[in-house]
């Protein structure tokens, strides 16, 4: 059997090599356009910012390394311009000679993973793309220049991260982003918190703003701003590479990339497509979703070896799980958020908690926001999200694990997870999260969203101490001490009341009191600190 794999990074390369573990006597050949094959592209950004220090680090095979182990023909800087399922071939160019010539096939593994979305845009051809090697190549030639600012468009994964190492480099840094926050796949009270620590190390968050030309030194956006820009660099997403595919005459799903069953088997019976390129099952809906992500491409490569040699596969539908560093906060997310919720329809729940990482009374704790998003007919768990110094990416893997396990919100209440004062609580934040959504499934507790502050209806009163109240308050709250609410019930005012506190627990505890009193109470959940960071990106 002679097995063409087109694009040697995470999904390709994986799949070669898994290949070769089950069937020594494979003809494999590896076709890559680049330059490199099975490089770390998720750790090119920590290459321009010095904390990868040696750039043969990001190289984790070479063309020679799998030939010795592995007995893998690769080819770099050979590109596969044409499929013809009738003759069965892959037309290839040499890009060092310009020589074509074709080679046979009796399976073929796409994975061309995906381009940058470059817009049409006066000057933009000197703006720089972090995609390869070879582009943090030319990155770090233009960094070792005369280079003393730098403009990055585009505030995702991929832009925060070079934002930050470009200002760990020592670089005046500003972040230009279209929509109204960063990190989309988050909330915008989620994303608050990023934009506030990328501010506080120095890089200027320019949101809802837009390039409108990219001249020598500086970008102008549209509003008529000029930013300094001895540097640019575009991150504004990326599109499923299909060309071939699509000259090949095959199918192409409805977000843009290849079509592709459960087993990464595309219109061609003979060809499969992983990576990028290839489209996912959504684990909520069961609906084509494009998800760029590496951890998918290796394993949907391992699973397309599998399927070649005759193994029953099924690739599991994709949630999305991903993390991200920003300086010294974390951000993570996994499932839907609830703007993609809302603007499908779907009913949900959320809940916001603000714990710990770790014991309060063990050195070093710091907060964590953690938000949860949950079916109310059956508790399904339909996303989450979570930002924090510290135990950010723990928490959602546990919590993209109950998903994968189809637990259900309040069987997070119930998971045994290991504790230790230095690493987490008797009731760690994932436990919380299921108590409190157990609360709400039982009518026990009763909450209000920081977005629908404004139009709920009652009086609202802050439980927090005097001191919290003076430090920053949300207006037109009356402030009474949770400790003190019993004796002072009589001064409330008559009606609904909407109790706070700083992050939703004494709030809990006020609005079960007055429930206890015969009042009609809700709490705000997650408190002043959720409300304060809802209020802080929708004003910026």
């Amino acid at each position: 059997m002679k097995v063409i794999v087109i694009g040697g990074v995470a999904g390709g390369m994986s799949a070669a090599t898994r290949l070769r573990r089950l069937d020594e006597r494979a003809e494999i050949v590896v076709l890559e356009r680049g330059a490199h094959v099975s490089y770390a592209n998720c750790g090119l950004p920590y290459y321009l910012g010095g904390t990868i220090e040696e750039r043969d680090a990001l190289l984790l095979q070479t063309p020679e390394s799998l030939a010795a182990r592995f007995r893998i023909d690769v080819r770099v800087r050979n590109e596969a311009v044409r499929i013809d399922r009738a003759s069965r071939t892959v037309e290839v160019r040499d890009l060092a000679t310009g020589r074509t010539y074709e080679e046979s096939y009796d399976r073929i593994v796409l994975s061309p993973g995906a381009r940058p979305f470059v817009p049409d845009v006066p000057g933009i051809e000197r703006a720089h793309t972090l995609r390869d090697v070879s582009d943090a190549d030319q990155i770090a030639e233009a960094l070792d220049g005369d280079v003393r600012s730098a403009v990055v468009i585009g505030g995702g994964f991929i832009g925060v991260e070079a934002a930050e190492n470009l200002r760990e480099r020592g670089l005046d840094v500003t972040l230009v982003e279209l929509a109204d926050q960063v990190l989309t796949p988050l909330d915008p009270e989620m994303a608050a918190p990023v934009a506030d620590r990328l501010r506080a190390h120095g890089v200027r968050v320019e949101l809802g703003a837009q390039a409108a030309k990219v001249p020598a030194g500086s970008v102008e956006l549209t509003d008529g701003r000029s930013l300094p820009a001895d540097l640019v660099l575009l991150s504004i997403g990326v599109r499923p590479e299909t060309s071939l595919a699509r000259d090949a005459g095959l199918g192409l799903g409805p977000r843009g990339g290849i079509a592709v069953d459960e087993t990464q088997r595309t219109s061609d019976p003979d060809i499969y497509a992983v990576g990028d390129a290839a489209e996912k099952r959504d684990a909520l809906t069961g609906d084509p979703v494009l998800v760029p992500l590496a951890n998918l491409a290796n394993r949907h490569g391992r699973l397309v070896a599998d399927a070649i040699t005759g193994r029953a596969v099924r690739a599991r539908a994709a949630t999305g799980t991903a993390v991200v560093q920003i300086f010294d906060l974390t951000a993570a997310a996994t499932g839907w958020n609830e703007k993609r919720l809302r603007a499908a329809g779907h009913p949900y729940q959320a809940l916001h908690l603000h714990p710990g990482s770790h014991a309060g009374y063990y050195p070093g704790a710091s907060p964590i926001a953690l938000k949860v998003l949950f079916d109310p007919r059956d508790q399904r768990i339909l996303g989450a999200q979570a930002v924090g110094d510290d135990g950010v990416d723990k928490r959602i893997d546990v919590i993209a694990t109950a998903m994968a396990g189809g637990l259900t919100v309040s069987d997070l209440a119930d998971l045994e997870l290991a504790y230790a004062p230095p690493y987490g609580s008797a009731k760690d934040p994932v436990n919380m999260a299921g108590l409190i959504a157990e609360n709400l499934t039982k009518g026990t507790a009763r909450t209000v969203q920081w977005h629908e502050l404004g139009d709920a209806e009652g009086a609202l009163i802050d439980v927090r101490s005097p001191a919290e109240h003076a430090a920053g308050a949300i207006p037109g709250a009356v402030n009474i001490p949770l400790d003190e609410l019993r004796d002072r019930a009589a001064e409330l005012p008559e009606g609904k009341l909407i109790v706070h506190c700083q992050v939703g627990l004494r709030g809990h505890n006020a609005q079960r009191l007055l429930t206890g009193l015969g009042r009609e109470a809700v709490n705000l959940d997650g408190g002043y600190a959720t409300w304060a960071a809802g209020r802080s990106a929708t004003a910026s």
